[in-house]
């Protein structure tokens, strides 16, 4: 079975998470798909680059996600999410590339 890359999976979640929430008016279940798609990125990111990265990293994707809120109310709160989405999986790439460098 192919692999999504991890990279993938930590900027979608944030992405999902956010349209979930949004479309069903459910905060929580958007809480959900935002914490099951981490889950995967953070064992993805454990395999890949070991417990270190995958630990900062993870605590980067919780960071994107809380920092979303605050400039979703300079920018709007679309384009925050994408915005932290793209900052997570820039980072994700970057430590994954570097260790593998």
């Amino acid at each position: 079975m192919a692999r999504i890359p991890a990279t993938a999976v930590a900027a979608s979640g944030l992405v999902g998470g956010y349209a979930v929430a949004r479309w069903t008016r459910k905060r929580p279940l958007g809480g959900v798909a935002l914490a099951a798609a981490g889950t995967v990125a953070a064992r993805e990111w454990t395999r890949d680059s070991g417990g270190k990265a995958a630990a900062a990293l993870t605590a980067a994707y919780v960071a994107a996600f809380a920092g979303s809120h605050p400039l979703a109310k300079k920018v709007g709160a679309w384009p925050a999410v994408f915005s932290v989405a793209g900052a997570m999986a820039a980072a994700s790439w970057a430590v994954g590339r570097n260790v593998r460098a």
